[in-house]
């Protein structure tokens, strides 16, 4: 799937489903902040949610005294869902429109943060931009976190092909700069009661 199909992909699904109909909705993502506070990052550190989309996430950060947010996502209508919740602490988050794999970085970050977007890119060529872009974007010393499904977990979701990891497997698409220092098993229980079981990864740069 090319970068247009995928952003017409996304932007048909948050134009015709609400927040709460999608399968990978979470009231409360806990597992990512506790792999956030793992890090022991400061509240003025730079974190960036890549396909964060109409995540909450988001707010869990704000609501931490966490000042330096950007939200990455393919698709503009997630992003002006979450605007829409957030009102006026919206404009404290830099929001970006755009694909990962095509994304140019301006700034550095001490913090990226990917949800379930890496685990759609099944072909080589978007793994490999995918993390050209994590090079360019994560400053030394910084951490990255990764959650995608588990070896066991769903082969397609929002109907799509999906490529299954576990923390070994990622570690060797992102190579040896960055360090596996911590992961995670979690059963995500979806909206309509599914189970889908995921792999948080969280690496250093070295």
């Amino acid at each position: 799937m090319n970068n247009s199909d995928r952003q017409a992909h996304w932007q048909n699904v948050y134009a015709t489903k609400a927040e709460k109909e999608v399968s990978w909705f979470q009231e409360s993502p806990a597992p990512s902040l506790d792999l956030i506070a793992a890090t022991g990052i400061r509240s003025d550190a730079d974190i960036i949610d890549v396909g964060g989309g109409a995540s909450r996430l988001v707010d869990s950060l704000l609501e931490k005294g966490f000042s330096r947010v950007t939200v990455l996502d393919l698709s503009a209508n997630a992003l002006d869902e979450a605007k829409k919740r957030l009102g006026r602490r919206a404009d404290r988050i830099d929001w970006v429109a755009g694909d990962v794999t095509a994304w140019e970085p301006s700034r550095t970050y001490d913090l990226w943060h990917d949800r379930a977007a890496f685990h759609f890119l099944t072909e080589a060529a978007d793994r490999d931009a995918y993390v050209v872009r994590l090079k360019k974007a994560v400053r030394a010393g910084g951490h990255v976190i990764i959650a995608t499904f588990a070896p066991d977990g769903p082969e397609r979701c929002s109907g799509l092909p999906i490529v299954r990891y576990d923390p070994e497997a990622v570690a060797s698409v992102l190579g040896p700069e960055f360090s596996l220092v911590d992961s995670r098993w979690h059963d995500h229980i979806t909206p309509g009661g599914n189970t889908q079981r995921f792999q948080f990864s969280r690496f250093m740069r070295r």
